[in-house]
């Protein structure tokens, strides 16, 4: 434990050794796991397996995919640093959210939480550590973060307010240890966290609603039976006047008599929730994506304009059918409604669902196929590069220049905005398909590789290789026009949700 105390006293500002010391301003994070003396004295060898399990199996590979560089782990922390701030802060929120993910089924007190601080700074780089004030201000915001939370510089913030979909809470001016002037600090809200506390509002409110429908409806129950005792006993009251020898009980009326379901009573339909439980999945016809059939083909896939597009290969497409927009929050949410997809989406009907994992995709996927019989599924990233293309091999489909107001970027035009345009908003590429290219990112199928070299060239899904990230395409309104290319691609953690992430479907034949 004496090389975490060191850690913490603020020793990385100590100047190293004199001689040639490399600088660099560097995006650092520092994370430190809460509580972890309790969980250490509750199970040492439990925790210390669980620790390098997370460090080997998630923030590892984590810093790797994100472009950064692990500098050391610390027992209960680690160090990291990445030329870009964007890309630490994304590393941070995939981080904690993935650890949502595995201590969702472990009891509070056994929970690995981790407190991460970024910072932006100017440090000396060796071999195996980093110094300077940099790495103690972000060991500083490390110190005053919640468990679970990520707690930014102003520094960061003002490198990637613009560039990261998140929400910001500022924390003002902390004065902390060892640093001269106060630093401001913000709390990162990550916008799957916005959409978990929307819907909790959502489903409280529902709850009240109900109760008061409930209420309203026991009332006319009880108005309804003490007007009909009344009235039974207006009818007793006025029995002598009928005559002894009338039939004995009334026969419903022929109409009635012939109908197969009797309806309720009417104390009984008032009794009825509604409206009335959905049907199971199964039987619910399901509202299917408007789809364009593609011809099968062969053309050149990829690009010489990103290292991640190389090698250009050769690749034959077979006839399929393809989403003519991005699946909508309208469409996903008739999944949600049965019980299929595992959020409800907001926003307008008709704007493309955002905030959606891999997994989520598959999810959406598996649904519409059961409920249609129909083999709907993602498409494969090299169908989706010869659909976006449209038959064409220019840097975009409709030339070699950009041109305002054909797709929804940041900088492709007025229509541009601060949320995805809806679907159809900009003209469709010669195959007839909208949005591919700005909107939202969209999932394919195959996991994510960081060259084409080994890719299939037969047309299908890249599947082999490590699949803990998968393949985006198309861009989104929050980034520029280079990434709105037919050849652009990305990758990202499967079963993390981002805000600017969606998908269309796609039918085999």
């Amino acid at each position: 434990m004496g090389e975490i105390r060191n850690f913490r006293s603020g020793n990385h500002g100590d100047p190293p050794p004199q001689g040639s010391m490399p600088r660099r301003l560097a995006a650092i994070i520092v994370g430190d796991i809460a509580s972890y003396s309790r969980l250490m004295q509750a199970d040492e060898e439990g925790t210390h397996v669980r620790v390098k399990r997370i460090e080997r199996d998630l923030i590892e590979p984590s810093i790797i995919e994100h472009h950064g560089s692990l500098v050391k782990t610390t027992g209960d922390g680690f160090i990291a640093i990445f030329d870009s701030p964007v890309e630490a802060v994304r590393c941070s929120i995939v981080i904690q959210q993935n650890l949502i993910g595995r201590n969702a089924s472990l009891p509070r007190e056994s929970r690995i939480e981790y407190r991460i601080g970024v910072n932006l700074g100017d440090v000396i780089v060796e071999p195996d550590d980093i110094y300077g004030d940099g790495v103690n201000i972000a060991t500083r915001i490390e110190g005053i973060a919640e468990p679970g939370q990520v707690y930014i510089s102003g520094a960061i913030y003002e490198q990637i307010k613009h560039k990261v979909v998140c929400g910001y809470e500022s924390l003002g001016d902390r004065k902390v240890k060892n640093i001269t002037d106060p630093v401001r600090i913000y709390r990162v809200l990550p916008d799957a966290d916005a959409v978990g506390r929307t819907r909790g509002r959502r489903e409280n409110t529902l709850i009240l609603l109900l109760g008061l429908t409930l209420l309203v409806i026991a009332g006319g129950v009880l108005w309804y039976l003490l007007m009909q005792q009344a009235g039974n006993t207006v009818e007793r009251a006025a029995a002598p006047a009928v005559s002894p020898v009338a039939s004995p009980s009334p026969q419903p009326p022929p109409r009635e008599t012939a109908t197969q379901t009797p309806q309720p009573s009417p104390s009984v339909a008032a009794s009825t929730p509604s409206p009335a439980p959905s049907p199971s999945p199964s039987v619910t016809p399901a509202r299917e994506p408007e789809m364009i059939t593609i011809r099968g083909g062969s053309f050149a896939m990829g690009s010489n304009d990103d290292p991640t597009e190389r090698p250009i290969h050769q690749v034959t497409i077979k006839p399929f059918s393809i989403g003519k927009y991005p699946v909508t929050v309208g469409e996903w949410n008739e999944c949600a409604a049965a019980k299929a997809c595992s959020f409800v989406a907001t926003g307008k009907d008709d704007a493309p669902v955002t905030n959606v994992s891999w997994t989520d995709a598959q999810q959406y996927a598996a649904w519409l196929a059961q409920a249609s019989k129909k083999p709907y599924r993602l498409p494969n990233e090299a169908e989706w590069e010869y659909a976006a293309r449209g038959g064409t091999q220019t840097k975009y489909w409709w030339g070699d220049k950009l041109q305002p107001g054909m797709a929804g970027c940041k900088d492709c035009g007025d229509l541009a905005a601060e949320q995805p345009a809806k679907v159809g908003s900009f003209k469709p590429n010669p195959f007839g398909l909208h949005d591919m290219g700005g909107g939202v990112d969209q999932w394919v199928e195959d996991c994510w590789h960081r060259t084409y070299q080994g890719a299939p060239g037969d047309g299908s899904a890249w599947n082999s290789g490590d699949c803990t990230s998968h393949v985006l395409r198309s861009g989104s309104w929050k980034n520029d026009s280079r990434y709105v290319r037919p050849s652009n691609r990305d990758g990202y953690d499967t079963n993390v949700r981002y805000p600017t992430h969606g998908f269309r479907i796609a039918l085999s034949p």
